[in-house]
């Protein structure tokens, strides 16, 4: 039988770090790296058995990265702390790895908001790329918004679903995308995109959230389906604003 590294990168997670391993009970090491907690964390997930090791934030794909590093195992299961198998794909994954055939594997994200599962409006199925046998693949370091997993060979596909719980409230889910929007603007203003027309912009945020709400059904998600869609374009409408202010400023 394969042995499983459960691997976790956790900053000031003490509200969701033991949902997190407790739905991986057959892992045979847990390596938690934290990157400066100030809540219970840390004692948290040494008392769940967890090696935790502290590492200065470098970024999602270096952290995961480092991660990876410290583990022994001949399996890598890379989850967020805000992450954890449902009882069906825990069972999916001890069969793959009990049956020592090499390889990576995606799975189904399924995220829940405001206690709500969200299927719709571009949310689901959200496939990801976390299982692989040690050596399989690799983080690239150089990722500082979502990681990327560069597997070296073709990635399978698992049926079972992983749980995942990104925000507590309205306002960290806002808060969340106001950050990314600034990091995306400057990564694509980087990469040669202008945008010079204000009209342009206000049309390109009423599709995206014509795009989530309606075409992509996130009205079928109810209320959270909406907010979702609104903050998703809000946050669109930041980047957008911040891509042309750069714009201009240039000439």
């Amino acid at each position: 039988m394969g042995k499983l590294t459960l691997a976790v990168i956790t900053l000031n997670e003490e509200k969701n770090i033991e949902r997190c391993i407790r739905s991986v009970p057959f892992a045979s090491e847990i390596v938690v790296v934290d990157s400066g907690s100030t809540d219970a964390t840390v004692e948290k997930a040494k008392a769940l058995g967890a090696a935790v090791h502290q590492n200065k934030w470098p970024g999602y794909g270096a952290q995961k990265a480092f991660a990876a590093s410290k583990a022994s195992g001949d399996w890598i299961l890379s989850l967020d702390a805000d992450e954890w198998l449902s009882p069906e794909l825990a069972e999916e994954i001890k069969a793959v790895v009990e049956g020592q055939d090499p390889g990576v594997f995606s799975m189904p994200r399924l995220s829940y908001f405001l206690g709500r599962p969200i299927r719709h409006g571009g949310w689901f199925p959200d496939r990801q790329t976390r299982l692989y046998s040690k050596g399989g693949a690799e983080w690239d370091p150089g990722e500082s918004i979502h990681e990327s997993l560069k597997a070296k060979s073709p990635v399978r596909k698992l049926r079972e679903v992983l749980f995942h719980e990104p925000f507590a409230s309205v306002k960290e889910q806002v808060d969340v995308n106001f950050k990314y929007a600034g990091l995306l603007a400057e990564r694509k203003y980087a990469a040669g995109r202008r945008v010079k027309s204000p009209a342009w912009i206000a049309l390109r945020t009423l599709v995206k959230f014509l795009e989530n709400y309606v075409w992509k059904a996130g009205f079928m998600d109810g209320l959270p389906g909406f907010i979702i869609a609104f903050n998703s374009a809000q946050s669109y409408l930041v980047q957008l604003n911040e891509i042309h202010s750069r714009t201009l400023a240039s000439k």
